[in-house]
């Protein structure tokens, strides 16, 4: 073992990882590595399916926010590459997915700090340090962060389907071409949804469709500018001072900012229903049912079909559904990565089971102050709904790599806010049922 300590270790190379490993690339000061078990970059390659879109600008990458003369940014990607004019006089309204992986790719295979084929196995505290077992040797790092992204989340009534009659949307790029099924379920009304949707109407063998959602509607993305206000620096630090209730309480209501469908897609796949209706004459197109606001309560299977039951929230009615196949756009779900596990009972948990974090995006525990382990993409709930977004993923590896040094290399300070959102020392005297907010 090398009696070498390195001042941040890193478990996964995905997009957040790659961005601190980008900013931290003009910190030589610092001594850092990066592990990732796949042999080379990939963000979610189960989901590049034909014409997918990013949602978010290309000047929120990985560095741009908080280190714009960075040689990682997306723009020196273009002009690497030559396509600058080209991609301006394209005129994107949103960048094709596929060409900011490239991006992202691009950056994996330029940076040195990066191991890949190499997985973090276990890591164990010591005094001062970490201890940390990987496929590339044992090392030792006085931090640690953790970007080995979440697990695919389906819902508890799906647990006994068995797999060759489902799958979940990250997996879509590798099995939407092999459905068989005549009629196919898709249930969850994002972007992923819409997106599986409009791919399985180019199926020839698919010939009934059903797209369910709890949502009351197949809804928006809302990214209009006062909205977009939820995803600047200002708006993070107000929310992480919130108590946990109100934290909690805020996510759930802004679902749609960060988890809506684009509005392009929603036109796409509008246009297509009204061509298809049009192409049947006018009749009933029995190829598609939309079934917004169910929420699916059980699925039994017998034999080669599912039967799903529902409750229609419209209506408050009762109805069933057989299906041969059902595919999960589901999203995905926080858990400690089995490399952790030996620091399990030593990380504070927040009233829904997940890690809490503290402002600088470290966990909570009981170790060493000076021994951070930053996690990305844990902290919907406590820093909230852009956390999980790559929009504020530059600013904060800058917060992260100001942790590391103790002092601040990259200048965070922001403007105060167009939304005031908090009261500054006012504290209400008014009755609880005077308190609600105005309309």
């Amino acid at each position: 073992m090398t009696s070498h300590v390195l001042d941040l270790a890193g478990a996964g190379i995905g997009p957040f990882n790659l961005s601190l490993a980008a900013q931290l690339d003009s910190i030589p000061q610092l001594s850092v590595r990066f592990f990732e078990r796949r042999p080379s970059f990939a963000w979610h390659p189960g989901m590049m399916l034909p014409g997918a879109e990013m949602q978010t600008s290309i000047l929120k990458d990985l560095v741009t926010a908080t280190n714009p003369t960075s040689p990682w940014s997306f723009l020196s990607y273009l002009v690497a590459h030559k396509r600058f004019y080209q991609f301006l006089n394209a005129e994107y309204e949103a960048v094709p997915r596929k060409e900011f992986a490239d991006y992202l790719g691009w950056v994996a295979r330029g940076l040195t700090s990066l191991r890949f084929g190499a997985s973090v196995r276990e890591v164990h505290a010591n005094d001062g340090f970490f201890s940390i077992a990987t496929d590339d040797g044992a090392i030792n790092a006085r931090n640690l962060s953790v970007g080995v992204g979440k697990i695919a989340s389906r819902p508890a009534w799906a647990e006994q389907l068995p797999k060759s009659m489902t799958f979940h949307s990250s997996e879509a790029t590798q099995r939407i071409g092999d459905v068989k099924a005549h009629r196919v379920a898709i249930i969850g009304g994002g972007q992923s949804g819409a997106e599986i949707v409009d791919a399985l109407l180019d199926l020839n063998a698919v010939s009934t469709i059903h797209w369910i959602s709890r949502r009351p509607n197949f809804e928006p993305l809302d990214a209009t500018p006062f909205t977009n206000e939820l995803f600047t620096p200002g708006y993070m630090e107000r929310f992480h001072g919130l108590p946990e209730e109100l934290r909690l309480t805020h996510t759930r209501r802004q679902v749609l900012a960060s988890d809506g469908v684009s509005a392009s897609t929603l036109k796409k796949l509008y246009r297509r229903l009204y061509e298809r209706k049009l192409d049947a004459g006018g009749h009933p197109d029995h190829g598609i049912s939309l079934r917004p606001f169910r929420n699916v309560i059980a699925a039994e299977q017998d034999g080669p079909e599912i039967t799903l039951t529902m409750r229609n929230g419209f209506d408050d009615s009762i109805e069933t559904l057989v299906v041969d196949m059902i595919v999960f756009a589901t999203g995905y779900r926080f858990v400690l990565p089995q490399s952790l596990h030996s620091l399990e009972n030593r990380i504070e948990l927040n009233s829904i089971g997940e890690p809490v974090l503290e402002s600088d995006f470290s966990l909570a525990w009981d170790g060493p102050r000076d021994n951070r382990i930053f996690v990305l993409n844990a902290g919907r709930h406590s820093h909230g709904i852009a956390e999980p977004q790559l929009s504020l993923a530059a600013w904060r590896s800058a917060v992260i790599a100001n942790a590391l040094l103790g002092r601040p290399h990259f200048d965070l300070d922001q403007l105060d806010p167009i939304v005031q959102w908090e009261t500054h020392g006012q504290p209400s005297n008014l009755p609880s049922h005077m308190g609600q907010a105005a309309e």
